[in-house]
């Protein structure tokens, strides 16, 4: 403490931000300071016994500090800092998925008329999701996937813009179901015009910008003009336009003119758990909302003294919402207007607009159309946090339940740590293994892990089960032998091929199988010398109906069903349904790696499904084939000498 105190005495009387840790080196604390010295100082200059800054203060052994320009700045890097970096007593918002955007297509070639060059003449309308480029435009963000298909259904109805696949749209030679529905204008086989289609396209842009009464009275205005010129059936269609149009803004009943780009933040917190309610009204139109709940709550509220000179803090409330701003805005577009339930420093908004270089501002009080924006708002984060609770609730009484079932610990329930693992393959091709963490009484998605597998035949889910359980332990077991921690056996919790991810034994491991598969699971434990006890099975009952799964245990304990109302069971199945999820997505996205060129595969002469399908299966996909030798194709079943060499000289 002395030495940090004289530390904190050398540090200078200018803007920056800094950093706590802890004698393990973690990283406690993040916070800016307009003044660093007499910020800092105030930590230790006082009596915080008790309280959840005394808590902290009584575990950091060493700061570190960053002198900046000025206090928006400071306030920019503490957020970047405290989204990257994960501070265990700040406020952290994550979110684990970018925002999807609406996606319309710019002709090819860019700038000229759509002709009928090809499919990528005609604009198309998708669902996106990933970095945007100047290239095609982009409408959003969305709050939700859910949000972009509804937009993408509106302009299908109205402007009848096509969706379908490049690929899709180059080989069509009549038109789709979905001309036949009047949700296209069939351009893949000429049933629209290029100037027709080209004007869909520039009404649908004008509709996503929020033009939608200059759009209506220039839909209007040409109605009348082909009336005029008695083209009667262009006039209904355009009547027909002008009707669905009509209905999709008289649905949307929080629609404003006014308000073109708005977002409507909202924070309930209740139980020791918080909720921010996002809803975003992009184009004068309400997209929907989003929940987000900060973790980190319990241990930073009430943290970080108020800095000499500056007011009082904020309350709870108001300080989770700002952390949400200051760390949401850091990732994702500005809009101009903030509607808030809580009161938003200026400071803040100043920051940000200076990095975002959108003029931010925030009204707390709002009237009118916007103050029953931010009542549903606030109804909806008040209904996600109770929805959380009640789940968080039900979580905690299933991990429970699993406890005492299996005659767990009752005293840490928390830390019970339980990890699951699958195996998965179409036909031994690209097999995969999965491993999910529990622990929290919530599965652990950053834990995860897939493992390819490698050396054993195809098929074999027993030796791919071996592999996996012998990879992921046996340097953890080593380090148990020899008495030292995990970390002083040389093991990185990332990139480490044995136990990637693991810092401890679990205190259970399920594996997806019956007595096949625990009796391999007990084979790789007695060797690597590691507790038999811990090792169960999730067997499939009879007709493997769900409800029915019954407990396998490497131990010798007979099997114990615990029934299909068990709260036990169901987190059993959970944790199960999650492996056999992880460990299917891996294996379908490994398969289309290596099966780049299996239509090539597919025109061999002499080689129809069976021949191609054993192939496959023999050499783990299309690339595996077309480096095998002659003598190693030969070795497969019904591939002759002659066959062997026909295959190599097609496919080289």
């Amino acid at each position: 403490m002395a030495e940090l105190i004289s530390q904190v005495a050398a540090l200078p009387t200018l803007p920056g931000v800094y950093r706590y840790f802890d004698g393990e080196g973690n990283l406690l604390y993040v916070g800016k300071a307009r003044n660093l010295k007499k910020r800092v100082s105030s930590y230790f200059q006082k009596n915080h016994d008790g309280t959840r800054i005394g808590h902290m203060v009584g575990k950091i052994a060493r700061l570190e500090t960053t002198v900046v320009r000025s206090e928006a700045e400071a306030l920019l890097l503490e957020n970047n800092l405290i989204k990257s970096l994960n501070p265990r007593y700040n406020i952290l918002f994550r979110d684990d998925k970018s925002y999807p955007y609406l996606k319309i297509t710019v002709a090819s070639p860019a700038g000229s008329a759509i002709t009928n060059a090809g499919p990528t003449a005609w604009p198309r309308v998708a669902y996106y999701r990933g970095a945007v480029d100047k290239k095609h435009n982009y409408f959003g963000p969305y709050p939700s996937a859910w949000a972009v298909k509804e937009a993408i259904l509106l302009l299908q109805k109205v402007f009848r813009l096509r969706t379908c696949e490049d690929t899709v749209f180059a080989n069509r030679t009549r038109p789709c179901l979905l001309y036949q529905i009047k949700r296209c204008s069939g351009p893949c086989v000429g049933l629209v015009s290029a100037q027709a289609y080209e004007q869909d396209v520039a009404h649908a842009h004008a509709f996503l910008r929020g033009e939608t009464q200059q759009l209506i009275e220039e839909l209007e205005s040409r109605m009348l003009g082909h009336s005029e010129n008695l083209a009667f059936e262009q006039a209904a269609q355009l009547r027909d336009q002008i009707a669905a149009l009509s209905n999709v803004l008289h649905q949307q009943a929080v629609e404003s003119s006014d308000d073109r780009d708005v977002d409507i933040l909202a924070v309930k917190v209740q139980g020791g758990r918080a909720c921010v309610n996002l809803a975003m009204v992009r184009g004068g139109r309400h997209l929907g909302d989003r929940a987000y709940f900060p973790s980190q709550l319990d241990e930073a509220t009430g943290l970080g003294p108020a800095e000499p000179g500056s007011k009082a803090a904020s309350s709870v409330p108001a300080q989770i919402l700002e952390a949400f701003i200051a760390q949401h805005y850091l990732a994702v577009p500005a809009v101009p207007t903030l509607i808030t339930s809580e009161p938003v420093s200026k400071e803040l908004l100043q920051a940000l607009s200076g990095q975002t270089g959108v003029k931010m501002h925030a009204i707390h009080q709002p009237r009118e159309h916007r103050r029953r924006w931010l009542e549903m708002a606030q109804t909806n984060a008040g209904l996600q946090l109770t929805r959380l609770l009640a789940e968080e609730g039900s979580q905690q009484a299933r991990t429970r339940a699993l406890a005492e079932a299996l005659g767990l610990p009752q005293d840490r329930l928390e830390e019970l740590r339980i990890e699951c693992f699958d195996i998965s393959h179409t036909a031994g091709e690209s097999t995969q293994a999965s491993c999910v963490v529990f622990h929290h009484h919530k599965l652990q998605s950053s834990e995860y892990r897939r493992y390819n597998i490698g050396g054993v035949t195809a098929g074999d889910d027993y030796a791919a089960m071996r592999q996996v359980l012998t990879r992921r332990y046996t340097r953890l077991a080593q380090a148990l032998k020899e008495g030292l921690g995990p970390d002083q056996s040389g093991h990185a919790s990332q990139g480490s091929d044995a136990t990637e991810g693991t810092d401890r034994l679990p205190d259970l491991v399920l594996v997806d199988g019956g007595k096949g598969q625990v009796a391999m699971a007990r084979q790789v434990f007695e060797q690597l010398g590691l507790d038999l006890s811990l090792i169960v099975g999730v067997e499939k009952g009879e007709g493997r109906k769900v409800g029915l799964e019954e407990l396998v245990f490497a131990d010798g304990r007979p099997k114990v069903y615990l029934g299909k109302d068990s709260a036990a069971l169901m987190l059993v199945a959970q944790i199960r349904d999650e492996a056999h999820r992880f460990a299917i997505t891996g294996m379908r996205a490994a398969r289309a790696k290596v099966r780049v060129g299996a239509s090539r595969i597919e025109e061999i002469p002499g080689v129809g499904p069976r021949r191609r399908a054993k192939l496959l299966q023999r050499f783990g996909g299309a690339r595996g084939v077309a480096a095998a030798s002659v003598e190693d194709l030969a070795t497969v079943e019904g591939i002759s000498k002659e066959l062997a060499e026909s295959i190599y000289q097609f496919l080289h």
